[in-house]
């Protein structure tokens, strides 16, 4: 597109413009270059807007919304494809039967492969948990010959979804991946059937560049496999994985300068009686399903390293001793979250206060906090800001 005075043609100067500096131009060269009543005219064709401006309007549209703007004009077409509109792509596949969410269109789906799958770079799949929806999952990721992704998570928004499609059709799909992009460095690939021999397919294509790996619910992966990305990911800062593949040997590597240097350790923990061990340095806490009143009482008392506990569900039982020994013992907890659990509105400020200004997060839902003969929901919020050194109010809806 001919830019207007001020540039010559295909001049990357405006580049470093602000949309609301480019706007003020268009509008100022419109009233230069015509008559009042021209200029009022023209100052409402959409379609002169210059491409720079046009792409951070559809940065902010929604995909469909960009795809109707996009039949507007030829101009708007083509900053439907523009490169920077395709880096970060979000896969919804859903079946109408048994989800209602809307899925990603299938022509949209196609244009994307044929025209900017080299585009590519942060892409997820969020799929049900239908066999068909993580099949389709599967060939489009098999299609990605050209790609170059640094990150992609396979997200099943219900189970069982990817451990239903054969074992043999993900591993391939997968690997098309692997082998073609040779520089991701975030991977999510929790609940499916990756494997060993794939791992290996992983780190030989991108052991430079991998910094974050997430990968709970695999049952086909063994401590061999983990080891294997231990020993040549040497940038590896981030891993998760399930509890019952921490072996001994497999444990002390990942401790071990000599093969990663791990900022984060994540473990999804399915039977907690055998975890809570003063040994092992829990910093991060997160339940995701209802856990009961005698195992947040053990956090307390077995995690002294921890840094951030959430817990999304609980019952209806009072945690206020829970959580004023948590507060004794953890003097390091600096974020929390409380969901559908119940804790004393007296209990809670005690804990705020044990804790003080520490706290840089506290994700509390009004729901949770019980009124008592100290403290009503109307006072509670300038207690806590006191403690906190800022203003604080309970959250309305989870923040997780």
């Amino acid at each position: 597109m001919k830019r207007m005075k001020g540039g010559e043609e295909g001049s990357d100067d405006s580049s470093c413009e602000s949309p609301a500096e480019v706007c003020k131009k268009v509008r100022n060269q419109l009233s230069e270059d015509s008559e009042p009543h021209v200029a009022e005219s023209l100052d409402c064709n959409w379609a002169r807007l210059p491409q720079e401006l046009l792409l951070h309007i559809f940065q902010y549209l929604p995909l469909l919304d960009r795809a109707y703007a996009s039949q507007v004009c030829r101009g708007w077409n083509q900053a439907f494809h523009m490169p920077e509109l395709w880096r970060c792509f979000e896969f919804e596949l859903n079946q109408p039967a048994s989800s209602y969410l809307k899925a990603t269109h299938p022509d949209l789906i196609k244009q994307i492969i044929k025209r900017h799958s080299n585009h590519l770079q942060y892409v997820s799949f969020k799929v049900d948990s239908s066999m068909e929806s993580a099949e389709a999952a599967c060939d489009i990721l098999s299609q990605l010959v050209n790609c170059s992704l640094k990150t992609l998570g396979l997200i099943s928004t219900a189970r069982p979804s990817f451990m239903e499609v054969p074992k043999s059709h993900f591993i391939s799909a997968l690997t098309v991946v692997f082998v073609n992009s040779k520089s991701l460095s975030s991977l999510k690939i929790d609940d499916t059937p990756v494997d060993d021999p794939s791992l290996k397919v992983l780190v030989a294509n991108n052991s430079d560049t991998l910094k974050l790996l997430k990968m709970s619910s695999c049952p086909h992966v063994s401590p061999a496999g983990i080891l294997c990305v231990a020993d040549q990911c040497h940038g590896l800062r981030e891993l998760a994985l399930n509890y019952h593949l921490l072996s001994d040997e497999l444990l002390l590597a990942l401790s071990s300068e000599k093969h990663v240097h791990l900022e984060h350790l994540r473990i999804d923990v399915d039977e907690f009686g055998p975890f809570f061990n003063e040994e092992i340095p829990v910093t991060h806490l997160y339940f995701g399903r209802s856990v009961s009143k005698e195992v947040l009482g053990r956090v307390g008392l077995h995690c002294p390293r921890l840094v951030e506990l959430v817990v999304c569900a609980n019952g209806l039982r009072p945690l206020d001793e829970e959580l004023i020994r948590i507060a004794k013992h953890c003097t390091q907890l600096s974020a929390i979250g409380l969901g559908e659990c119940e804790v004393s509105c007296s209990a809670f400020v005690e804990f705020v206060k044990m804790c003080g200004r520490r706290l840089s997060q506290l994700s509390i839902m009004e729901e949770v906090l019980i009124p008592d003969h100290k403290y009503s929901l109307d006072e509670i919020h300038w207690e806590v800001s006191k403690h906190l050194g800022r203003v604080w109010f309970p959250d309305m809806m989870p923040t997780w």
